[in-house]
């Protein structure tokens, strides 16, 4: 499992003579401008393929893979493997700075159809790395250039046909890029699906116990490579719902890596109205440690119903029980479009 519950966590991207020295001296100048022109140039391509590419739907469900400058996305196929499962005690207390509820999210008044995440500035990183969290357990996929992306929906008041009447029952939903997630030098992206407080009755199809009475599973995976932490500015994590497909995308420049499935698994499309998103441990409660010295800007941009199209920027609405060691900054909100809008933030130690 990649995470769990807010506080009961489970695992929860140039001399020569005069006559001729006015000619060749220019020569090398004109070159430097003209590549660097050229360098600006596919820089401004590439950004616009990242985000024409994440707009383009996939053609149906499964896993799939566009490469630049190409517009269409490739079947290919999907991983295979079981979901990661641990579980563990509700935290209590700790030194987790970022994420296990305190973290920002954008929240609306209507409902979220997509949601794209970016770091558009990260400094002064040089490592990272995976590690245990005391009071989950110690659990996680741990060490160097360990990490996951997450890009999570909320768990509250998001009862659903999913959860078949249960009392209680809250369907939560994750987006995600984790490393090493399957085996040893591949990175997988996936949806991670919860039926939160499902009860002691037998999980649905599709779905395993985590033995605290909640029910998970994941979405097919999509293969990725296993991108070190120094990548981290280049990458973007997109979430997609339309009623009858979810898709996750994850992006770096030149490749992109979708995986869909059906919005029946947790009816998420009618309830999502929060989104959180960062880059925190990976799985079973575990943190990312950055060096010290580490800033990183976050950027969640979300298409929505309702008004204004100006999200909230809201504190301590993150899901995920998973963290990092950076400390939060003010978070800003903007307009971005007619029913989108954007919260930023910086996070840095």
């Amino acid at each position: 499992m990649q995470s769990g519950k807010r506080f009961f966590s489970r695992f929860a991207l140039p001399i020569a003579a005069a006559g001729v020295f006015s000619v060749c001296s220019l020569q090398p100048a004109l070159a430097a401008e003209s590549d660097q022109a050229l360098d600006a140039a596919e820089a401004q391509a590439l950004a616009t393929w990242t985000s024409d590419i994440a707009s383009i739907e996939v053609p149906g469900q499964g896993c799939f893979q566009a490469e630049y400058p190409n517009l269409y996305w490739k079947a290919v196929a999907c991983g295979v493997g079981q979901p990661r499962a641990h579980t563990v005690p509700p935290p209590k207390g700790g030194t987790n700075v970022t994420g296990n509820g305190h973290d920002y999210a954008a929240g609306v008044s209507g409902l979220i159809s997509k949601a794209v995440g970016t770091f558009p500035s990260v400094t002064g990183v040089t490592h990272e790395q995976s590690v245990g969290v005391a009071a989950f357990g110690d659990n996680g996929i741990l060490g160097p250039n360990e990490y996951t992306l997450q890009l999570n929906t909320n768990f509250f008041n998001t009862t659903t046909a999913a959860c078949q009447g249960h009392s209680g029952c809250l369907v939560w939903q994750q987006f995600i890029y984790s490393t090493d997630y399957l085996e040893a030098g591949e990175a997988e992206v996936f949806m991670q699906y919860w039926l939160i407080n499902w009860g002691s009755d037998p999980c649905p199809s599709g779905f395993g116990s985590d033995d605290e009475g909640d029910c998970y599973g994941n979405s097919n995976y999509a293969n990725v490579p296993d991108y070190k932490i120094a990548r981290l500015g280049g990458e973007t994590l997109t979430a997609q719902v339309n009623g009858s497909t979810d898709t996750v995308t994850f992006t770096v420049p030149g490749f992109s890596y979708a995986v869909s499935g059906p919005d029946s698994m947790l009816d998420i499309s009618t309830v999502w109205n929060l989104a959180e998103f960062n880059v925190v441990g990976d799985a079973g409660g575990s943190r990312a440690d950055f060096n010290k010295g580490s800033s990183v800007s976050v950027n969640i941009v979300v298409d929505h119903t309702g008004t204004p199209a100006k999200p909230k920027c809201e504190r301590n609405a993150g899901t995920t029980g998973e963290t990092n060691n950076l400390d939060l900054g003010t978070c800003t909100a903007a307009r971005t479009g007619n029913g989108a809008g954007s919260i930023a933030f910086t996070e840095s130690n």
